[in-house]
């Protein structure tokens, strides 16, 4: 059993029913534990009784009893998703807190549906990774469908807004890691060029390319936009291979391709 624990209702919580923001924050207690603690007064809000259908507010102060430990009932799984697959994302997990998940995710699964991406993503799977959350979380950036890598999802509104900005103002470092053929010469610098969008030959456009436009021709292709990614060559074996370190400048679209 825990003790008795004095908790305030915090900003990314929002306001809420009492009962609902007490199972999100202790997933091993039922509803028909909250209404006990309700009815005997154990469970406090701002000092005075409380019921389960009260809503609590940022800066409110709950008092909390002592709870049995233990671990969540087990949840229904998502409509829509195989066991396979939930087991999969859930695996995925590096770290989970209450503001946010952040997922290793493999290559071959698309971060979001789209043209061609099928119903299978990063975005759909999120369903299993509420964790006695209501809303799934979201995503704040992505990933290419064939890359691997961190992929941060926000657990509440105001923490995609805070991720979102932080990625759009360069608050926030993106390194990739890349294992190229040969040796770059030289090992360090920047790769400075212009991208440009060229149409695909479907009747829909699919297939549609980034195409690399030389400095000198950009004056040419408006349409053109200024790429540049520094990069740095972590080790080499021999003349054959390199692990490289790339950290985008610009955000363009394929840029590291």
């Amino acid at each position: 059993m825990s003790g008795v624990q004095l908790l305030t209702i915090t900003e990314d919580d929002g306001e809420q029913r009492l009962d609902r923001w007490l199972k999100r924050r202790f997933p091993q207690i039922t509803q028909g534990a909250v209404e006990k603690m309700c009815r005997t007064g154990q469970l406090r809000v701002e000092g005075g009784r409380a019921k389960a259908s009260d809503r609590v507010a940022p800066g409110m102060t709950v008092r909390v009893p002592p709870l049995p430990e233990g671990e969540a009932p087990a949840q229904e799984r998502p409509k829509g998703i195989s066991a396979a697959d939930e087991k999969m994302i859930q695996a995925a997990v590096l770290w989970k807190d209450q503001h946010m998940i952040v997922l290793n995710k493999p290559a071959g699964l698309p971060s979001q549906g789209g043209s061609g991406q099928g119903e299978r993503h990063v975005d759909g799977l999120a369903e299993a990774l509420k964790f006695g959350y209501k809303e799934k979380p979201k995503l704040v950036h992505r990933l290419d469908k064939d890359t691997s890598g961190i992929l941060m999802l926000a657990r509440t509104d105001r923490v995609a807004r805070a991720l979102s900005e932080a990625l759009r103002h360069r608050q926030a470092r993106k390194i990739y890691w890349a294992v190229v053929a040969g040796v770059p010469n030289p090992k360090q610098g920047s790769i400075k060029s212009y991208l440009e969008k060229a149409p695909g030959r479907g009747r829909g456009g699919e297939g549609e390319k980034m195409v690399c436009i030389h400095p000198a021709k950009a004056k040419d292709h408006p349409e053109a936009k200024r790429a540049q990614t520094d990069f740095f060559t972590l080790w080499f074996l021999g003349s054959r291979l390199s692990w490289m370190a790339l950290e985008p400048v610009t955000g363009r679209t394929h840029q590291l391709r």
